[in-house]
Formats: structure tokens, C-alpha cells, sequence
């Protein structure tokens, strides 16, 4: 799989939330936890990935936080293992297409069938998970919010990316989120797509940073929704 970047300067808003005067006609993109407060919520993008995303649930597991992954089809299909390994470990499970596809020109019979597939696959891997989420890459929505609703998902953006798909050495990284957080936020990180090594230690070495700051960890909002 390409390594997968997040541009900003495409007319997208860098949290994920769509550029001005374009409607979202069902459902817009939650960028905030549950509780709000000093919480934080960690997302992860572009998994699963067979050397990152189990290094990663290491992490999560030894500092007991939840987190979303945001699943591409095609790494689902190739290895379902982990996708069962993420549910395993209480971790929310979100759609995020088939193949990283730029939504925006797309067609709303095209964004449909995506999705539908993405997430016949996530089910496939773990009958009966829950998919609750879908995030649309580099946060181009297109029609997508509206057809994600409508097949049982709440659109997630978020607050603070703090661009790891440039990696820019881990210290940098622990910096931009110790920096980065404010109350209540959904943090976009990656575990695939390209070489996350620096994340998955970046976060090791941020959580108990953050939480000695008095911060806890979170989901997203409506993360509890039957």
C-alpha cells in the first residue's frame, strides 16, 4: 500500500471537517470526546498493518487506552487477524474505504459501494463488531457523510493531526501532541500506510507524559451508541 499523506492545502480543512459553503446534509464529522474536560481521544488511520499495528496494541494495552482504527479495506482483507486482534483488545473499529480514495469528485453510487464493501469486510474479519465510525481520506468528505449515515456509521474528523505521515523523528512527534492537545480533542495518528515506527513510540512515550499533566483518555463522542 502507498504511503498515504494528508494534504491541507486542497481546500480541506486540516481537522477534518469540510471547506466552507460545502453542506453536510445528514451528519457532521465528530472532532470531540465523550466527556470533554482534559480528555483526549486517539485515532489511528490506514491499518491494519502487519508490523506497526501490533506494536501499537502492545502500547495501548500496556498503558490501558482505547482507540479508534480506521480500517482500509484492503489491509482488512489481507489481514483479518488483526482486525480480530483489535476488536479483541476493546478497540473501536472504523471504516476508512477500501483503498484511501479522495471522496470528493466521487459519486455518491461509487462512495456507497465503497463503504459497503469496507465494511462487509470488517465484518467478515469480526462477525458482528460494530463498525461505528467512518473517516474519510484526508478528510476530502464529498458525499460521504450523508451515505455513511445512512448505512449505520457517525462520520469522525478530528482536532489535531500532527502530521506523522511526514515523519519528523519521534521527539518532534511527543512535542507536536504534548503541544497539540486541548480539552476534549480527537488526535489523528497512523499504524499504516507507510514506515508509523516513530508513532507507535511517540505514543508510548506520550501517554504517561499527558496523563501526569492530568490528562485521561478517551472515545469519541456517541462512541456508545447502540
Amino acid at each position: 500500500m502507498p504511503t498515504a499523506t494528508h494534504p491541507t492545502g486542497n481546500g480541506s480543512d486540516p481537522r477534518g471537517n469540510p471547506p466552507p459553503g460545502e453542506a453536510l446534509p445528514t451528519a457532521t464529522p465528530v472532532v470531540a470526546t465523550r466527556s470533554g474536560g482534559r480528555t483526549v481521544a486517539l485515532t489511528f488511520d490506514d491499518g491494519p498493518d502487519p508490523e506497526h499495528t501490533p506494536r501499537l496494541l502492545s502500547v495501548l494495552r500496556e498503558h490501558r487506552v482505547p482507540a479508534v482504527f480506521c480500517l482500509i479495506g484492503a489491509q482488512v482483507r489481507d489481514h483479518p487477524e488483526l482486525v480480530r486482534r483489535i476488536a479483541a483488545d476493546g478497540h473501536q473499529l472504523a471504516n476508512h474505504t477500501m483503498h484511501h480514495d479522495d471522496l470528493t469528485s466521487r459519486s455518491p453510487d461509487f462512495v456507497r459501494a465503497d463503504l459497503a464493501e469496507t465494511s462487509e469486510l470488517i465484518g467478515r474479519a469480526v462477525p458482528g463488531a460494530p463498525v461505528r465510525w467512518f473517516r474519510a481520506p484526508y478528510g476530502n468528505w464529498g458525499p460521504s457523510p450523508r451515505i455513511a449515515t445512512e448505512l449505520g456509521m457517525r462520520p469522525l474528523g478530528w482536532q489535531l493531526a500532527v502530521h506523522d505521515w511526514e515523519p519528523p523523528g519521534v521527539d518532534e512527534l511527543v512535542d507536536r501532541l504534548a503541544r497539540g492537545v486541548t480539552p476534549g480533542a480527537v488526535v489523528l495518528l497512523h499504524d499504516g500506510g507507510g514506515d508509523r515506527s516513530q508513532t507507535v513510540e511517540a505514543v508510548d512515550r506520550v501517554i504517561p507524559m499527558l496523563r501526569a499533566r492530568g490528562w485521561r483518555f478517551d472515545l469519541p463522542a456517541d462512541a456508545d451508541r447502540d
